[in-house]
């Protein structure tokens, strides 16, 4: 199978590291699509390291193929994950808008390629009303696929829900969405 995973700003980001080598122990074909703030914490050349291919990280950034990367990259796709989603990439996908790599990947994705999606944020931020709506409006375009966050202490501190699945339920979800 061929996994795009994308990866988004949050401290969670680090578990992104451990899906992309158990997708590859698995025998799946991985590539990473970052963006800028997902740098921030983990950078391109674990990805690189990890999965055995290059890394999209800015919209312009070519690949010297000749071709258009955002749209090949998302037509490549068997299955795309977006692990760790935080709200504000989950905003943006939600509005339709394509400002950065990621997000240009992920509005290219073709229909009919399942779309799993792995929130990562404070519990407050996940109970935000504007996240529910956000949340509430991507379920109705029956387009992607939740998993669902889980209960723990979290990067800030505080107990709740908002931590991003284990990399290997993750995986299990990538596995049966194809």
């Amino acid at each position: 199978m061929k996994l795009l995973l994308g990866v988004s700003g949050g401290i969670a980001a680090y578990k992104s590291c451990d899906l992309v080598s158990l997708a590859r122990k698995a025998g799946h074909d991985v590539r990473v699509v970052m963006s800028a703030n997902a740098q921030r914490f983990v950078g391109a050349a674990s990805f690189e390291a990890l999965s055995g291919n290059p890394v999209l990280s800015d919209t312009f950034q070519g690949s010297g193929s000749g071709g258009i990367d955002h749209i090949e990259w998302a037509k490549w796709a068997d299955v795309a994950c977006l692990a760790p989603l935080t709200a504000n990439t989950l905003g943006k996908l939600a509005c339709g808008l394509a400002d950065d790599a990621l997000t240009t990947v992920w509005m290219a994705i073709p229909a009919g390629v399942p779309i799993l999606l792995a929130p990562a944020m404070n519990t407050e931020m996940w109970a935000h009303p504007a996240v529910l709506r956000n949340l509430t409006w991507l379920n109705e375009l029956n387009r992607y696929h939740l998993i669902d966050p889980v209960e723990k202490r979290l990067a800030c501190g505080d107990t709740g829900i908002g931590a991003m699945a284990e990399p290997r339920d993750i995986l299990a979800a990538i596995e049966s969405a194809r």
